[in-house]
């Protein structure tokens, strides 16, 4: 059973009772959870990271050991910029709550949520090192003439903001619309 769960972490108790029946072992699924506990293996919500390319790891290990000796001023001249959508009231977010039998209507232990999640919004962003820079609110979805409308009317105030010296430098991701 241990040997199951370390080579697929993501198969469930009821996954590994099936398992055991087709090599004639019983047990229910709490017992296959306590048994896990004991072991130090415990349901968790994983955590989520991007699906990466072979390419994009390579180019962000490539960046990673070109300025690994890079000294610190020079990232403070850097000025990050990001776009992305936040999800209002946290539809896409699985949430935990310890709580004894009988309590599952207190309100300590319910989590508020709005019809069809509350919607989104999309936001452009920057920072530096030490602090952040503007934010900008985009409506719909961008393209790259709005993207280019974007760093119009926010990369010069947020550099004036943020106090970059005359060689700073705006580092992007490399979404196609840039």
């Amino acid at each position: 059973m241990l040997n199951e769960v370390k080579k697929n972490p993501r198969m469930s108790a009821k996954d590994l009772q099936k398992s055991l029946q087709h090599a004639n072992i019983s047990f229910d699924e709490s017992m296959i959870r306590k048994t896990l506990n004991k072991n130090g293996f415990h349901g968790k919500t994983p955590w989520k990271k991007p699906l990466l390319s072979k390419k994009s790891i390579a180019a962000r290990l490539k960046f990673s050991k070109v300025h690994l000796d890079v000294p610190q001023r020079y990232w403070q001249n850097i000025m990050w910029t990001v776009e992305t959508t936040v999800e209002l009231f946290e539809r896409n977010t699985q949430h935990y709550v310890e709580r004894k039998k009988g309590t599952v209507h207190q309100h300590k232990n319910l989590i508020p949520t709005v019809k069809y999640g509350g919607g989104s919004i999309m936001v452009w962003g920057c920072f530096t090192a030490s602090e952040p820079g503007l934010l900008a609110i985009i409506n719909g979805k961008i393209n790259s003439q709005d993207y280019h409308n974007i760093l119009q009317a926010n990369v010069r105030r947020s550099v004036r903001q943020l106090k970059l010296n005359r060689s700073w430098v705006m580092q992007q991701d490399n979404d196609p619309k840039h």
